[in-house]
């Protein structure tokens, strides 16, 4: 009998000690970096990605807003987490929230309805609507990776994130619950992350322009793998990242800067010739209003309205002179040809080349027809550019078809974005990260 009871308190014991040593393993890894999935909605063109949070552990879908300022779901539709906390007022979480707002709420308490709780404004761009919402706490669960694929998954205990309501889910993509931030904010997720694994604050996104197959998301250093085995890192142009003086959210205080990523274009070239515009559009004024900013919520390039002209009228002196001819537009764009005397090459139709000139005539973003045109149909192929109007609050935006297949590193310790152009040219492409495959 006794010797019966040793060998159970003896593997008891072995047991705990594998036990420990299994959480201890756990514990100690530290990623080098982490890796999300990006699908392109073929119903609205948002790109939505999917992280695991709460507990139990619920797999969500949130919609990827480059300029946004941090994690905000939908707490109002059956939100259940034993780990989740509200923020309250006057702590260190509710500072590093940026939040100079105490609520109430005289509801029953639950999930985005709690009493001495800070908040912040949640902000739906595509509707550009803006609500008071509850900031809290709770697990956050992402894929860690070493460049070349997903690896084992890591655990942010206490992530900050923010409470919408329902309503505020209008127009986002069918089955998400919430946008994920990735501004300069601190309680965004690249600085939250970079915080809790001790990585660089950087992070890269790599769109792809298939509904069908993602692209991909990093946070943390390179290398960014692709297949065949090409470091989508190692051909970045850099360009520094500059900051708008005045807050471009939509809920902000006095003296608030944005913390959306702009760069500084100087000049636009077409098939390598300089379109005449107005550059006093392309600095921002002592409102903060002019510049070029990169956006994930627009799904195509928006100019300001003499940019506009002047672009488009180049790009169908340029393309006339290749015999491509001009149809009538199909919206949302103006500018449509026919696609019979257009060839098709690595980089797409062969159109006229369009160059976004940065800081000198060596640090170039150029768009090619992969970019730059959009199939409507077997006859019919549209520039990607919309008319903005001619008061806009940024003079061009550079949105989410242009940025399909390009890959974009942005370094928020240096204030510094690496761009590849067009990955096609590489023979590559943004859905050639290994996912399949665990490390």
């Amino acid at each position: 009998m006794a010797s019966a009871l040793s060998v159970i308190t003896l593997s008891i014991f072995l047991c705990f000690c594998s036990l420990n040593l299994s959480i201890d393993a756990q514990t100690s890894f530290r990623p080098r970096a982490l890796v999300l999935p990006v699908q392109k909605d073929a119903a609205t063109l948002q790109y939505v990605t999917k992280v695991s949070q709460r507990t139990p552990t619920v797999s969500i879908n949130v919609v990827l807003d480059l300029g946004g300022r941090f994690l905000w779901v939908d707490c109002d539709n059956n939100y259940v987490s034993s780990t989740y906390r509200p923020v309250r007022c006057r702590t260190s979480q509710c500072s590093l929230a940026g939040s100079d707002s105490c609520g109430n709420c005289t509801d029953a308490p639950k999930p985005g309805c709690n009493t001495n709780v800070c908040g912040v404004f949640p902000e739906n761009p595509i509707i550009r609507t803006s609500t008071s919402g509850e900031v809290a706490q709770d697990v956050l669960i992402l894929t860690s990776t070493d460049g070349s694929n997903p690896g084992r998954p890591v655990t942010v205990p206490q992530f900050i994130f923010a409470c919408g309501p329902t309503f505020l889910l209008q127009g986002l993509a069918s089955g998400t619950v919430g946008m994920a931030g990735l501004a300069r904010n601190r309680i965004a997720l690249p600085s939250q992350l970079a915080s809790a694994f001790s990585f660089h604050r950087k992070f890269a996104i790599c769109l792809s322009g298939s509904t069908n197959s993602p692209g991909v998301l990093f946070f943390g250093d390179g290398p960014y793998n692709l297949l065949p085995n090409i470091d989508a890192s190692s051909s970045l142009t850099y360009t520094r990242l500059l900051i708008n003086p005045v807050s471009t959210a939509g809920v902000f205080s006095q003296g608030e800067k944005s913390d959306e990523y702009f760069i500084g274009v100087k000049s636009i070239r077409v098939n390598n010739k300089p379109v005449s515009l107005n550059t006093t559009l392309l600095s921002f004024d002592s409102n903060g209003v002019g510049g070029t900013k990169i956006s994930t919520v627009n799904p195509y390039t928006v100019l300001e309205s003499s940019i506009f002209k002047a672009v488009t009228e180049a790009f169908i002196t340029e393309s006339a002179a290749r015999n491509i001819s001009r149809v009538a537009g199909v919206a949302p764009f103006e500018v449509c040809f026919s696609s019979q005397n257009v060839a098709s090459t690595r980089l797409g139709p062969a159109v006229p080349q369009i160059d976004l000139v940065l800081q000198n005539s060596n640090v170039v973003w150029s768009i090619f027809g992969s970019n730059s045109m959009v199939y409507v149909n077997d006859n019919v192929l549209c520039l990607g550019f919309v008319d903005g109007g001619s008061n806009p609050r940024t003079s061009i935006v550079i949105g989410g078809h242009q940025l399909e297949d390009n890959l974009l590193q942005f370094d928020l310790a240096t204030s510094r974005l690496g761009f590849s152009s067009s990955l096609l040219g590489s023979r590559t492409t943004c859905a050639n990260f290994n996912f399949t495959s665990v490390a």
